[in-house]
């Protein structure tokens, strides 16, 4: 596994709450999240500590991480 940090859209609320919209891949392809399905605090498998949100693209269930000790959004893969 692997660290792939990727930049991402978001929305904020007026309470300071976050929810991602849509995160960037390696290679240029924007991919929109179509459902938030969880958020939890927890450690990534390769490192970092912070939210986890399982989300839902293109009908498959994906993680996506925001680290908040470094602030950058990341996707674990092989």
């Amino acid at each position: 596994m692997r660290k792939v940090i990727v930049p991402a859209v978001v929305r904020y609320d007026t309470e300071g709450n976050m929810a991602p919209l849509s995160f960037e891949w390696e290679d240029g392809t924007v991919y929109e999240i179509d459902r938030i399905l969880d958020k939890s605090r927890i450690a990534s498998q390769v490192g970092g500590i912070g939210l986890r949100y399982t989300v839902r693209v293109l009908g498959r269930q994906r993680y996506l991480y925001y680290d908040e000790l470094d602030k950058v959004w990341f996707v674990e893969t092989k």
